[in-house]
């Protein structure tokens, strides 16, 4: 039987890649953004905090806020025809513009 090596970060070199202009500090409003249940946001990692991400190959969909969990928010987004649920920080969220 075959065994994948590797953590679930594996082949993430360009999904996680900051452009040379963001690197250092994240400003604190990304950490201390607040969504509304039924906003449509957009899951985009923020490769320095590793706290609250979720898996990567749900990077760049757009996905419902349906509930908050203390600091956390569950998003909800459909995935291969199934509602699939998430728990991810909001700094790993952007909101969608309109």
């Amino acid at each position: 039987m075959v065994v994948r090596i590797g953590s679930s970060r594996r082949k993430s070199r360009h999904k996680m890649t900051k452009h040379k202009s963001q690197r250092g500090k994240i400003n604190i409003t990304r950490y201390l953004q607040s969504f509304n249940v039924g906003d449509a946001v957009v899951l985009k990692v923020e490769s320095s905090v590793h706290k609250g991400c979720y898996p990567l190959r749900f990077h760049g969909r757009v996905a419902i806020v349906k509930n908050r969990r203390k600091s956390c928010y569950e998003v909800s987004l459909i995935d291969g025809g199934k509602e699939k649920t998430l728990i991810v920080h909001p700094v790993h969220l952007q909101r969608l513009a309109k």
